[in-house]
């Protein structure tokens, strides 16, 4: 058996329970269908062969028997319709939610491939088709088997020749079948494919409203997403084109078993080898020889939707991270904030190339408490170095070290406990001001939370909100200014309380009087700990420690604003570009 297979069926494991009963009654269900055409073979055939008189009393007793039979049926169909659908859903929570923690798992590296609209489409439309087959699927053909073979064996019991007439189209609808299945599941795959894009479209349109908007782009975001739209239509075509000539093939097929039944049914009764109570009984057992392959039918479109969608739901599972903590590794605690960096080479590409390379061979030692500045123009690694410091990408070759202690060879989890970082795209979640500035520590108390919102400069906005903590903020904090979401996301690392700090551009977007309530902010909550900040604005390092002058040669110039000045190199001319 394959991985993939022991995969997918490994999620019946919590459930064997509730799974074997459902299977259980669905035999039962199917065996008490079974019962019923004997019944009534028995009382048109032998009780009404002597006549009606005498016989109304085993009548009435089998009409309670086949009603007794119709109530058990009635309770295994709900019993499968209700439980066996709830192992279904549970099996639907735990594909959810792994797929989601496994997200979670993923790095940066990951993401700067991927769009979030398809790693939505995942998460609902393929499983939802993979728990449909979780539950239909076994129930199907175990319903399905039991009537089949069941019915055939009575069928050959009334009469082996006229089952002959009914087994002979058979063999020709399984050939035909699995053809037509191999094409189905290819476009039920190029399917999942399309809607997978539609939702990234519509995910990408939605988030960007307000930019769509203020470029009038409304007209052009309908036609892309028309466009994206069509596909989905012409795959579906591809599908339904194959599922219209499965579908009409096989129940053409079933239908001419019956008719073919009818008529040499009434030559065999010409001819006195048959009795019409046989024939009427051999009908109604017919029905029940069709309607699995029937339902059979439907399981493989079913199966090819499903199959198609674990497949997708397997590719992404089989996706390894490619930054994992160590078997060995420790916990990070009682951070000083010694940053050292020893001969750090990395490049975004899957294949770096020398010439591909963000950092070549760096070299750096940031004291403990040292407040360092970043500077240089775009593209230089301002971002990466702090980007590698969180273990959020990691180096093709050198080492990072805290503390004198290997990032690598400590837990993710508590490296990050030790860092804070406040950037200039600041992504606040759906939910209230409470809440957000909770994010890192949502054990702290409300009184934690305000001391933090005070030393970030943000409790007299948050007051003057219609609800004070308890305000709702909208998706991303669109009911905020810029410099307010920027003070929340301040009060968010203060109450974190991390040895070491990232200011990634965290002032470059706000208007002068903003900027200058928030250095404040940063400049309070940076006393006493290591602190990195990256800044296109000279003015709002020149008090830094130690400036660092970023180039594609690695660090060009190092010392403090006015050491720098005197130099007359690379920052100097920056400096005074930005103020002339």
């Amino acid at each position: 058996m394959s991985a993939k297979w022991r995969k997918f069926l490994s999620y019946y494991r919590p459930y064997m329970k509730g799974f074997l009963a459902d299977m259980a009654l669905a035999l039962l269900g199917a065996s008490t269908s079974l019962a019923i055409p004997l019944i009534i073979r028995y009382i048109t055939g032998t009780v009404l062969a002597s006549g009606f008189t005498g016989a109304e009393k085993t009548i009435f007793l089998l009409f309670l028997l086949m009603l007794g039979l119709l109530a058990v049926e009635f309770c295994c169909n709900y019993f499968i319709a209700y439980v066996g659908h709830m192992v279904g859903a549970r099996m639907e929570r735990d594909l959810r939610n792994e797929l989601f923690t496994h997200y979670q798992k993923l790095s940066f590296r990951f993401y700067d491939n991927q769009k979030v609209g398809s790693l939505m489409s995942r998460v609902t439309n393929d499983l939802f088709e993979i728990t449909e087959l979780y539950h239909h699927g076994p129930e199907d053909l175990m319903i399905s088997a039991i009537k089949l073979f069941g019915s055939l064996v009575i069928l050959c019991v009334i009469n082996v020749k006229l089952a002959l007439v009914a087994v002979i189209p058979v063999p020709f609808m399984i050939v035909f079948a699995s053809i037509l299945n191999r094409k189905m599941r290819r476009t039920f795959k190029k399917n999942r494919e399309r809607i997978a894009e539609i939702n990234t479209r519509m995910e990408d349109s939605l988030s960007g409203i307000r930019v769509v908007k203020s470029f009038t782009g409304e007209d052009m975001e309908i036609h892309k997403f028309s466009e994206g739209n069509d596909l989905f239509l012409q795959s579906k075509r591809d599908n339904y084109r194959y599922m219209a000539i499965y579908h009409a093939v096989l129940w053409c097929i079933t239908g001419l078993i019956t008719v073919c039944v009818v008529a040499v049914g009434a030559h065999m009764i010409g001819q006195e080898q048959l009795t019409l109570q046989d024939l009427i009984a051999f009908l109604l057992y017919i029905n029940n020889f069709t309607e699995p392959i029937r339902k059979l039918v439907n399981f493989t479109e079913q199966f090819q939707n499903g199959m198609s969608g674990f497949e997708r739901f397997y590719e992404m599972i089989c996706i390894e991270p490619d930054i994992e903590d160590a078997p060995d590794a420790g916990i990070m605690e009682n951070v000083r904030g010694d940053i050292d960096f020893s001969d750090v080479t990395f490049s975004y590409g899957e294949n770096p190339t020398k010439e591909a390379n963000v950092l070549s061979h760096l070299n750096l030692h940031i004291d403990a408490g040292e407040y360092v500045a970043l500077v240089g123009h775009s593209g230089v690694g301002k971002t990466t170095i702090c980007s590698l410091i969180p273990r959020f990408y990691e180096p093709s070759e050198g080492t990072i070290r805290i503390d004198g202690q290997d990032i690598r060879s400590v837990t993710q989890r508590s490296l990050r406990q030790q860092i804070g970082i406040v950037q200039q795209d600041v992504y606040l979640f759906s939910g209230t001001v409470l809440e957000n500035i909770r994010y890192g520590r949502p054990e702290a108390s409300l009184e934690e939370v305000v001391a933090a919102a005070k030393k970030a400069n943000a409790h007299e906005f948050i007051m003057e909100l219609p609800d004070g903590y308890d305000t709702d903020i909208g998706q991303r904090g669109v009911k905020l200014s810029g410099g307010q979401k920027q003070r929340l996301s301040i009060a968010r690392v203060f109450l974190k309380n991390p040895p070491i700090l990232i200011f990634d551009e965290a002032t470059s977007a706000l208007d002068n009087e903003s900027e200058r309530v928030i250095q404040d902010a940063l400049e309070s909550l940076a006393k006493d700990r290591t602190t990195l900040v990256i800044a296109h604005r000279l003015s709002t390092v020149q008090n830094a420690r130690r400036i660092l002058v970023m180039s594609e040669k690695g660090i060009e110039e190092e010392g403090t604003h006015e050491e720098l000045l005197k130099k007359g190199g690379t920052y100097a001319r920056l400096y005074h570009t930005a103020e002339a």
